[in-house]
C-alpha cells in the first residue's frame, strides 16, 4: 500500500470510528431492546443462530472491522408492535460513514441522499403530489407506523452484505412472522427479490402486500414491476382506510 493510499484508509477509518459504528457488545444491544419486541429477540438471542452471530459480530469488531450501525434495533425502538401499520422490508444497512441509522433506506439528517432513497422520495411526490415531508432522515415515517425494517441489520464499512447469512435473517424473519400472526391487518411494501421471497408467509388474510422492483437506479424502470410508477404510498393508504376504517393516512 503506498503512502497516500495508506493515508487515506486512516483518514476513512477514523472518519468510521468516529461516526454510526457499533461500539457495544452485541449482547448488550439486545439487552436494551424495547420490552416489546423482547420476547422475539430474547428467543432468537438464546438460539443457537442467535449465539453465533453474537460472537460472529463481536469478534469482527474486536479485529478492527468498523460495523453499522450502532443503533441496531432503531426500527423496533420508534414503532412497537401494537402500532405497526404498513412495513417495508429492505436489504442490509448503508456501509458509509454517518449513513446507516438502524431504520431501512433512511439515513441521517444532512447526508447525502443515497439512490434508493431519492427514487423513494421522487417517487413519494409523484405519487401524492406533494413533496415528502421526509428529506433523508424516515423517522416520522417510523413513528407514524411505519416498520423500516431490513433482513440484515448490521455491515461493514464499504462491504455490502459482508453480515448476510450470518443469522439476522432468521430473528427478522421473526419479527416479520410476529406482526403476521397478530390479528391487526397491516400491508407489507415488498420491493426486490430478497423482500419478496417473505412473502410466502407475509401475503395471508387480513394483510395485504404490495410488490414492485426494489427502488434502485439499476432496477427502478425495469419490468415487470417498475418501482417508478408503483404508486404504492398512496395504494398504502387506500388500503390502510380499507383494512383498518377510520385510521389516518401515513403522511409520507
Amino acid at each position: 500500500m503506498s503512502a497516500a493510499s495508506g493515508d487515506l484508509f486512516a483518514d476513512r477509518l477514523t472518519a468510521a470510528r468516529s461516526d454510526n459504528c457499533l461500539r457495544d457488545p452485541l449482547a448488550e444491544v439486545f439487552a436494551r431492546v424495547t420490552p416489546a419486541w423482547k420476547p422475539v429477540t430474547d428467543a432468537f438471542l438464546a438460539s443457537p443462530e442467535g449465539e453465533s452471530l453474537v460472537r460472529y459480530v463481536d469478534a469482527r469488531v474486536a479485529d478492527g472491522a468498523v460495523v453499522y450501525p450502532g443503533t441496531v434495533f432503531r426500527a423496533l425502538e420508534l414503532t412497537s408492535p401494537d402500532d405497526v401499520r404498513v412495513i417495508i422490508v429492505g436489504q442490509d444497512p448503508y456501509h458509509g460513514p454517518g449513513q446507516a441509522q438502524g431504520l431501512a433506506f433512511s439515513v441521517g439528517a444532512g447526508q447525502k441522499l443515497p439512490p434508493s432513497l431519492r427514487n423513494m422520495l421522487k417517487e413519494v411526490e409523484a405519487d401524492t403530489g406533494a413533496t415528502s415531508q421526509c428529506q433523508g432522515d424516515l423517522s416520522d415515517w417510523a413513528r407514524q407506523g411505519v416498520l423500516l425494517l431490513n433482513t440484515s441489520l448490521t455491515v461493514e464499512d464499504g462491504q455490502p452484505q459482508s453480515h448476510a447469512g450470518r443469522g439476522w435473517e432468521a430473528l427478522t424473519d421473526a419479527l416479520l412472522m410476529h406482526i403476521a400472526l397478530r390479528p391487526r391487518p397491516v400491508v407489507f411494501l415488498l420491493w426486490g427479490g430478497s423482500a419478496q421471497r417473505k412473502r410466502v408467509f407475509l401475503d395471508k388474510p387480513p394483510h395485504r402486500v404490495l410488490t414492485a422492483n426494489h427502488p434502485s437506479p439499476l432496477s427502478a424502470r425495469r419490468p415487470p414491476e417498475p418501482f417508478i410508477g408503483c404508486r404504492h404510498f398512496s395504494k398504502a393508504n387506500n388500503l390502510l382506510l380499507e383494512i383498518q376504517p377510520g385510521t389516518s393516512p401515513i403522511r409520507w
